[in-house]
């Protein structure tokens, strides 16, 4: 587990590398000292670029990753290659400045914004001193750290089990081989990586198992759901995309939502009213991320299966991030690999207020269908545009009709007023209502199944 800490500011690499070790040192790197801060993990960045075209945005994202999971980061360290060393990933030269660095600033961490094999990762450790941890390995610390529902939490250590089962090493020491038996049975034993497999195994099976009594529990509330005929519409996007900020304002419910990578892990479902689409339930997901590790995707299976079964998707994007189509790229390849593909999506361009001369709008498709909104979350312009592209996405084809309500029939002229469906009312010489409404078909037919007696009061508005 890496340890929570205090972050400090990095710099990123430039074209001028007159540094004698190689690497970038913070502005503030002066100014810290191990003896003058508390116990906390102090990691080297590296970061090997593989094409011609530098991708610094991508390096920018890793140095985020390394904040949000509480590390303190003394340098950056780039290099270039056309293919990854099989040894060290990076090279012979570099790993050796990679070591240089650790000394120097006394780092306790290595962070490699790349996936590493088990041998790259166990050599460079062994080279440096030090932990090595890849890019799917800082991922999987971060949702350990963000996890908090009973579900998340065993999601979390079901991934990370499998993650380690492959990385496995053999121990030092004198409990290498558990040798001994009865007479005839003796033999070389079970060694203590065996022994290690073994039992990773037993508590995978073990968490298997109770998150499947999990996805029954979750599977038997979406199916409760959609015999009600209640729609679901989730919330997706890019991680730190502002998806809990969305959230909230328009559930008004106080989900955790902060300026970092995987703020949100547990999901939260709350429901609303719509007017002309009646009960529906939003729910808040995880956010992606580029090359999100599998391990997570098949661990996440039960909470991502409520965007796979949604009616609709809200994907929210940062208007204001400059790779934005690189997101939205990343994003439509996880919901891909889920089997979200099919479900129909409202893009939701959000933190529109960054953006100069940007007003909120809906945008529509020849057909006249929303199929993007531009707002902002955070000060709450053009939320209401989103209800209304929302309403219009759910809403299915209209019905008007004539009924005669009785005086003693007030529970159900309550719905009809909460649903804003009313568009005539008269009353008649006893006291009767004489209604015309204009409701949604899947509406209307939950009304006829709940209260059965709205047949004949169709049939008395005949005669009246």
């Amino acid at each position: 587990m890496i340890i929570s800490s205090i972050s400090t500011q990095t710099t990123l690499p430039s074209e001028d590398e007159n540094s004698s070790l190689g690497f970038l040192f913070p502005e503030n790197s002066e100014k810290t000292h191990p003896t003058q801060l508390e116990e906390k993990d102090r990691a080297i960045l590296v970061h090997l670029f593989l094409s011609p075209e530098k991708d610094i945005e991508n390096l920018t994202e890793f140095q985020t990753l390394a904040h949000s999971a509480g590390v303190e980061v003394l340098a950056t360290l780039t290099t270039s290659r056309n293919t990854p060393h099989a040894k060290y990933f990076v090279g012979t030269g570099k790993a050796e400045e990679i070591q240089q660095a650790v000394e120097a600033l006394s780092a306790n961490l290595v962070l490699v914004n790349h996936e590493l094999s088990p041998s790259q990762t166990r050599n460079l450790s062994a080279l440096c001193g030090c932990r090595v941890v890849d890019r799917t390995g800082l991922i999987l610390d971060i949702f350990a750290q963000r996890a908090r529902s009973y579900e998340g939490k065993l999601q979390v250590e079901l991934a990370q089990l499998k993650h380690l089962s492959t990385r496995l090493v053999r121990r030092l020491g004198k409990q290498d081989q558990q040798k001994g038996g009865a007479v005839g049975l003796r033999g070389p034993g079970e060694t203590q990586l065996e022994t290690d497999r073994r039992l990773i195994k037993v508590r995978i099976q073990q968490l298997q198992r109770r998150l499947e009594k999990v996805n029954q529990q979750r599977h038997q509330n979406r199916k409760t759901r959609q015999k009600a005929d209640i729609p679901t519409v989730s919330l997706v996007g890019y991680t730190n995309a502002g998806k809990s900020t969305l959230f909230n304002t328009l559930t008004q419910a106080d989900v955790y939502a902060a300026d970092q990578l995987f703020a949100t892990l547990d999901p939260t479902l709350r429901r609303l009213q719509l007017p002309e689409v009646g009960t529906t339930i939003f729910a808040d997901t995880v956010g992606f991320i580029r090359n999100l590790p599998h391990d997570l995707v098949s661990a996440f299976k039960s909470t991502l299966q409520e965007t796979c079964e949604a009616t609709l998707l809200l994907h929210v994007i940062d208007a204001a991030d400059a790779r934005k189509l690189e997101n939205i790229s990343a994003v439509n390849q996880v919901l891909d690999e889920i089997g979200a593909n099919e479900v129909p999506i409202l893009q939701v361009y959000n933190k529109i207020d960054a953006l100069p001369a940007v007003s909120p709008f809906i945008e529509r498709d020849e057909n006249g269908k929303p199929i993007a909104v531009y707002l902002s979350a955070q000060s709450g312009l053009g939320v209401d545009l989103l209800h209304q592209a929302i309403c219009e996405r759910l809403r299915n084809t209209l019905v008007t009709k004539q009924i005669l309500l009785p005086p003693t029939s007030g529970q159900i002229y309550a719905q009809f007023y909460q649903h804003h469906c009313i568009k005539q009312e008269r009353f008649n010489e006893f006291g009767d209502r004489l209604l015309t409404i204009e409701v949604d078909e899947i509406q209307w037919q939950k009304w006829l199944k709940q209260y059965p007696q709205l047949r004949e009061y169709l049939e008395f508005a005949q005669w009246a």
